[in-house]
C-alpha cells in the first residue's frame, strides 16, 4: 500500500514511461499507439520524449453483465477478438451473447475511430516498430487484444508499455510483445486510477487535439 499515488496525472506518467523506454535503445523514429482514451495521453508524452509518431489504436472492452468495468473480452482495430473463457462461463455468456455484445462494441469502435482521425488515414503499421502504450493494465485483455491486432499488421517489433500492472498479467502480456515495459507492478493492484492522484475522464475532443498535433 501507498499514500500518495505515484503518479500526479497522465501526462507525467508518460514521461516517466518515456525514460525506461529509453533505455531499450529502440530505432529512431517508432510509431507510438495510443489506446484511448487515457492512453492517449500517456502516448503523446512517450512520442514526444522518443521522438517518434503518434496514432490511435482503437480497443473496445467487452464488459461483464453487470459489472461493465470488468473485462471479459476486448476487441481492436482489424476484427481481432480475445476472449477469457472462463470469466465468459462465470457469468454465462455463451458464443450468441458473446457475438451480440461485441456488434455493440464494434459500433462504438468505428465510430471513435471516424471521430478521433477526422478524415485523416491511420498511420502504415507494417515494418515499423510499435510501442503499444496505455494508461495502465488490468485483466490485460485490452492490452492483449490490441497487441494482436498490431501482429496481424506485420510490424518488425512491438514493445507493450504502460506505467502500472498487476504482477500476475505480466507474464501473459509478455507473450504476445516483444517485451513488455511496466515501471510499477503490484500483487494488490486494486485499480488502474488508484496509482494516479488525477485520473479524471479523457474526452474524444482531447484525443482529436492529441492526434489533429502530430506532424504530417
Amino acid at each position: 500500500m501507498f499514500g500518495k499515488p505515484p503518479y500526479e496525472d497522465r501526462s507525467q506518467a508518460g514521461r516517466e514511461l518515456a525514460s525506461h523506454l529509453e533505455r531499450l535503445g529502440l530505432e529512431p523514429n517508432p510509431l507510438v499507439l495510443g489506446l484511448p482514451r487515457g492512453g492517449v495521453v500517456v502516448a503523446a508524452e512517450v512520442a514526444r520524449v522518443l521522438g517518434g509518431e503518434l496514432d490511435v489504436l482503437c480497443v473496445r472492452k467487452l464488459g461483464a453483465p453487470g459489472h461493465r468495468e470488468l473485462a471479459i473480452g476486448a476487441i481492436a482495430s482489424g476484427g481481432t477478438r480475445v476472449v477469457d473463457d472462463e470469466l465468459a462461463v462465470t457469468y454465462g455468456l455463451d458464443d450468441v451473447a458473446l457475438d451480440a455484445l461485441t456488434e455493440r462494441e464494434l459500433a462504438e469502435l468505428h465510430r471513435r475511430e471516424r471521430a478521433y482521425r477526422d478524415d485523416r488515414p491511420p498511420l502504415k503499421l507494417a515494418g515499423r516498430q510499435v510501442v503499444l502504450v496505455d494508461d495502465g493494465v488490468a485483466t490485460g485483455a485490452t492490452a492483449r487484444s490490441a497487441c494482436l491486432a498490431v501482429r496481424k499488421a506485420g510490424v518488425t517489433a512491438l514493445v507493450l508499455a504502460a506505467p502500472v500492472a498487476p504482477t500476475e498479467v505480466v507474464g501473459r502480456l509478455s507473450e504476445v510483445a516483444d517485451r513488455a515495459v511496466f515501471p510499477i507492478t503490484s500483487r494488490h493492484f486494486g485499480w488502474v486510477g488508484r496509482w494516479y492522484a488525477d485520473f479524471g475522464e479523457v474526452t474524444d475532443e482531447e484525443v482529436q487535439v492529441l492526434l489533429a498535433a502530430r506532424p504530417t
